[in-house]
C-alpha cells in the first residue's frame, strides 16, 4: 500500500541522510522524498511516499523515524483529507508546426511553456501525481527528450488529527 508519510525535522546537517539510510536499511522503498525549510527557522518538512506491505511495517516505520534524534513529528496522512502537490518539468522535442499543436495539449492541465529552443519545449506543471502522470502521457508521442519530477508535497486540510506519534527524544517547539 502507498504511504504519504510526513516529518517535521531539525534542519542539520546529515539529517536527510540518516533518515534515507535508515529506511534503506530497513529495506523501505521511497518512491519520492521532498525536503524544504518550514515557517519556523531550524525546522524542516519531509514528505515521504513510500510502499508499505502491510500495518505492521507501517508501524516500523513510523517507529524508527521517532526514533531519530532529528525528528519532531512523523504523521501518516494517506487517509486523512490532503492537498497534495507535485512539479515535474518536461522537455518536448518541438519545431514550429508543433509549438502550437503542444499548447492545446497542455492548456487543459494548466501548465505552462518556460523555454523555447529551436527543437524543443521545457513545459512546467503542477497538481495531483495522477494529473502530471496524464500529460506526460500525452507528451510522449511528441518525444520526450528529458523529464524531472519533484515528488510529492502535501498538508493535511484544514484542522483535523493526524496519526501522529512525537519523538520524546526531542522538545516540541511547534
Amino acid at each position: 500500500m502507498r504511504r504519504i508519510i510526513t516529518a517535521t525535522v531539525q534542519n542539520r546537517s546529515g539529517v536527510l541522510n540518516r533518515i534515507t539510510g535508515m529506511l534503506s536499511k530497513r529495506q523501505f522503498n521511497i518512491e519520492s522524498i521532498s525536503v524544504g525549510a518550514s515557517d519556523v527557522e531550524g525546522i524542516s518538512k519531509m514528505t515521504f511516499v513510500v510502499e508499505i506491505s502491510d500495518n505492521q511495517k507501517l508501524e516500523q516505520l513510523t517507529k524508527q523515524l521517532n526514533k531519530q534524534i532529528d525528528v519532531l513529528k512523523v504523521s501518516d496522512i494517506t487517509d486523512n483529507a490532503i492537498v497534495a502537490r507535485e512539479l515535474a518539468l518536461i522537455k518536448v522535442s518541438s519545431n514550429s508546426q508543433l509549438r502550437a499543436e503542444i499548447q492545446g495539449v497542455i492548456t487543459p492541465f494548466r501548465a505552462s511553456v518556460i523555454d523555447i529552443s529551436k527543437d524543443s519545449l521545457i513545459i512546467q506543471v503542477t497538481g495531483k501525481p495522477e494529473k502530471v502522470d496524464a500529460l506526460i502521457t500525452l507528451l510522449r508521442p511528441y518525444g520526450i527528450k528529458d523529464l524531472t519530477r519533484t515528488g510529492v508535497t502535501a498538508f493535511t486540510r484544514g484542522h483535523q488529527p493526524e496519526q501522529q506519534v512525537t519523538n520524546i527524544n526531542s522538545f516540541s517547539i511547534l
